[in-house]
């Protein structure tokens, strides 16, 4: 008989007991949200803030200032990443697309239906649903979790979503977690960043560290009490 998946607070408490309070996005305006996506591709966090803090200084967060930037002055700030000379091109193109399809302001998009508010998002380079459904919860708007895929596999180990051959469908059963009982937006982001940082320190793709895991020291994880239970036979 299968164990019973661990409630996600239960969850987050001893994520949160381990690692602190997260630290959150350094925005919540919907435009600057989807710089931060492609500022610095495949860039640890703190050099993703560190590119995000070098554009916000030298260049400047709005569509017009970006486009009226050097290569130069842009690529300096996507080097924080990899690809610097594709990135530069992507930021160019978020802000044309904010410019030519919503005259600079985003703002109204939030206002519009979450299924129109998710496909307007999804127009910008880097923006898939997953990335869409980010936006729409550190901007306020819904409270998904909007997994990445470290906190897929962490929620997946755990039981909380099954496992299936189909990440699609896998993101899309993350949809319900934290829906019963509601969870408030802001508990919500939490999880997204816990639950990430979780995926990306200890509970990584290939090795995981179990015996340093805090939900396996609580019994919270079936794969982390076995991997523990064995090394102690």
């Amino acid at each position: 008989m299968q164990p019973k998946p661990p409630k996600l607070a239960a969850v987050l408490q001893a994520l949160k007991k381990h690692y602190g309070v997260p630290e959150t996005l350094p925005t919540k305006d919907p435009f600057e949200l989807i710089l931060w996506e492609n500022v610095a591709y495949l860039a640890p966090p703190a050099r993703r803030r560190a590119a995000f803090a070098l554009l916000h200084r030298q260049v400047g967060l709005s569509p017009d200032k970006i486009l009226t930037a050097s290569r130069a002055a842009l690529e300096r700030v996507t080097a924080h990443g990899i690809l610097k000379a594709r990135f530069a091109n992507k930021l160019r193109e978020c802000a044309r697309i904010a410019l030519e399809g919503f005259g600079a302001d985003l703002g109204a998009v939030l206002r519009e239906p979450l299924p129109q508010a998710k496909k307007a998002l999804r127009r910008f380079p880097g923006i898939g649903e997953p990335g869409a459904d980010k936006i729409l919860l550190f901007a306020g708007v819904q409270n998904v979790l909007a997994p990445d895929s470290n906190a897929l596999r962490v929620l997946m180990r755990l039981g909380i979503v099954a496992e299936d051959k189909s990440y699609a469908r896998m993101y899309a059963a993350s949809r319900n977690v934290g829906a019963k009982p509601a969870l408030k937006i802001p508990v919500m982001q939490q999880a997204h960043l816990l639950l990430k940082l979780h995926g990306q320190t200890l509970c990584k793709r290939s090795a995981p560290l179990c015996g340093a895991c805090p939900l396996a020291a609580r019994r919270l994880c079936p794969i982390g009490i076995n991997v523990i239970s064995r090394k102690h036979m």
